[in-house]
């Protein structure tokens, strides 16, 4: 007899989790510092998809990188992915990721997810072993050159995410990305089951949630920080011009009141000229690494230095990954 689809289940929702070989459309997204190989494996042992990220894994958890997968994989035999920062920062740098991707494709990693850079070396690399390549988009043009390098899938950033969010709202950048007429996942503003089920009616094919993720038993964040996603509304969401010259989403504390969420005049002027506006964000990034880093690791919570998105307003409780998955759905 033929089992029936889950309530939740599209077309295109079905058309990705076969792509990816899970069961649910739900990408834990990776995040810094907050994906610890324990909750990426419990995301993805679940039936959703675990994302590493991997200068979290390196960097704040420790571990040598084909070892954190390998530790991963003690925890779960279902697929997981991996996020590649591609922009080229530096030379070094640059040659890190390569190295990281070629090794995740030999512990079996298939799914990966691009950010910040032209992708078209990596989806040549991950299509070679016959992996998937989404990438993130938070308008039209990074979207369009990620569609030009042959990505299988497109991550739709909306102006409701955590970390360096768009500007556009759900419906409007959907919008704007169906035209290129591949799978797009919905990023920014999902942390219940009826909001995850709206965005695949709208068309999504599936949805990535960080926020939710962080307020939950697996994820070893200071325990303040769960207390502090689980406390605030959407409205203590603010943009932050100071971590990476970009927009990011963080939770008003004291401490963002110290540090000032504006760039200055002479910090604009650097960004805007081309011959400096690497460096100052490459400074800019070195330092929040540093300051997210402590503010993870400092368990006391005093440094309240806090991403975050406006998905917040639907947690109400620090909950196992099991449980969540469970309830979006369905179950």
């Amino acid at each position: 007899m033929t089992q029936p689809s889950p309530s939740y289940e599209t077309p295109l929702s079905r058309a990705f989790t076969n792509q990816v070989d899970i069961s649910l459309p739900i990408i834990c997204g990776p995040m810094y510092p907050c994906s610890n190989p324990e909750l990426v494996a419990a995301v993805s042992d679940a039936g959703a998809l675990g994302v590493v990220q991997p200068i979290s894994l390196t960097y704040v958890h420790g571990y040598d990188f084909r070892k954190g997968l390998r530790y991963i994989r003690t925890l779960t035999d279902k697929p997981i992915g991996l996020n590649a920062l591609i922009e080229q920062s530096s030379k070094r740098y640059h040659e890190r990721m390569v190295q990281w991707i070629d090794i995740a494709l030999e512990e079996g990693v298939r799914f990966f997810i691009t950010s910040l850079g032209k992708p078209d070396w990596v989806v040549k690399r991950v299509h070679a072993e016959g992996g998937v390549v989404y990438h993130d988009a938070t308008e039209t043009k990074w979207a369009r050159k990620a569609v030009d390098a042959n990505v299988d899938g497109l991550i739709a950033v909306n102006n409701r995410a955590g970390g360096h969010a768009g500007k556009l709202s759900t419906q409007n950048l959907y919008d704007k990305l169906r035209t290129f007429g591949l799978p797009i996942i919905c990023a920014g503003g999902i942390s219940t089951p009826t909001e995850f089920r709206h965005a695949l009616e709208q068309g999504y094919a599936g949805v990535q949630m960080g926020t939710r993720f962080i307020a939950t038993t697996e994820c070893n964040a200071p325990l303040p920080y769960k207390q502090a996603i689980v406390d605030a509304n959407e409205t203590d969401i603010v943009l932050s011009e100071r971590v990476s010259g970009t927009p990011v989403s963080l939770i008003h504390t004291p401490y963002l009141d110290r540090l000032g969420l504006k760039t200055n005049r002479f910090e604009k002027w650097l960004l805007r000229r081309q011959s400096t506006k690497y460096l100052l964000r490459t400074l800019y990034m070195l330092r929040s690494l540093w300051k997210l880093k402590r503010a993870i690791l400092d368990k006391t919570g005093r440094l309240d230095y806090w991403q975050a998105g406006k998905s917040v307003q639907g947690i109400k409780a620090i909950e196992p990954v099991s449980d969540i998955i469970k309830r979006f759905a369905g179950n």
